[in-house]
């Protein structure tokens, strides 16, 4: 038989039983994480601060680096117009992808969403396909369909159909870069929209409907704003990922359209100036999370709005 000694010598040690509990859980989750973080920290944290180091340094006339410490590297960037302006070009071409990532990629991704179950799978398979595709494939696969010249093929069919009286040169032009990072990173716009719209509830656009509102302001009243978690987290990567990349534009931008990762190949494995590749490489971080904190602080500023 239970006595009121019993029970109030059981509720005494709740208590403690439950720091006991809480303190063997928490011990239990850093020993799970300690393998992660020490990836992380020795293969992403010490080369990203050696990184950082190493663009500090100065580099003398033998190719030595050491100290003093300096900034000249960073402001070489800025002062040297070449320099100057593939940062430049880096950012355009950054953005006008992603923009046009996004005007394309929102229709298949309504249509992925909305249609039936087997023309969301053809259509999911077609999206995903070219990502099985080396990057190096499909970039020389660009260069045969862009080739300047009446030999190129885009050039055969404008002729042929007499849209155009001469071959066009897209070639080893910022055009070029653009059009074939949107189908490399083409993927990665679409599939966090489709999952965005997926979770918007279709009553919502019906009941739009219903009380007279056209397609286009449906799409904007309604379907944009819910979907923004898809759009920002699609931007920030098609940006994140052209900004960075380095074998599209040598392969299709030549000369004229020469990116920040291609200046970092070449000053680090042609002209042995490895302070001022580190210099540009810790640039071009900094470009990409500026860009992702921002986007990230405007979805966040929306969603406090939407709470309020």
């Amino acid at each position: 038989m239970t006595t009121s000694d019993d029970v109030v010598a059981v509720l005494s040690t709740q208590p403690e039983t439950r720091k006991g509990s809480r303190w063997r859980l928490r011990l239990s989750v850093v020993m799970l994480a300690i393998p992660m973080l020490a990836f992380l920290s020795y293969f992403f944290f010490y080369p990203a601060l050696a990184l950082l180091f190493s663009s500090l340094l100065t580099q003398n006339s033998q190719g030595i680096i050491g100290r003093p410490f300096t900034l000249a590297h960073f402001m070489r960037l800025v002062d040297v117009d070449l320099y100057a302006r593939v940062f430049w070009t880096t950012l355009r071409i950054s953005l006008i992808t992603s923009a046009l990532a996004t005007v394309l990629a929102y229709p298949v991704a309504l249509v992925m969403v909305k249609s039936r179950p087997l023309v969301t799978r053809i259509i999911t398979l077609i999206v995903i396909a070219p990502l099985v595709v080396s990057v190096v494939v499909r970039g020389y696969g660009w260069q045969l369909i862009l080739t300047n010249g009446p030999k190129g093929m885009l050039n055969w069919i404008l002729m042929t159909l007499h849209i155009v009286d001469g071959p066009v040169s897209i070639l080893y032009t910022e055009k070029a870069v653009v059009i074939g990072s949107l189908h490399v990173f083409f993927p990665m716009m679409v599939l966090p929209l489709a999952s965005a719209l997926g979770k918007i509830d279709p009553n919502l656009e019906d009941a739009a409907r219903m009380l007279g509102a056209p397609w286009w302001k449906v799409f904007l009243r309604v379907t944009l704003p819910l979907s923004m978690p898809g759009f920002v987290a699609g931007f920030t990567l098609v940006f994140s990922l052209t900004a960075g990349s380095f074998v599209i534009p040598a392969i299709l931008g030549g000369a004229s359209a020469v990116m920040l990762g291609n200046l970092i190949e070449q000053q680090i494995f042609v002209v042995y100036d490895w302070p001022f590749g580190a210099a540009i490489a810790v640039v071009l971080v900094g470009v990409v999370f500026a860009v992702n904190g921002l986007s990230m602080w405007l979805l966040e500023g929306r969603r406090l709005r939407r709470s309020t």
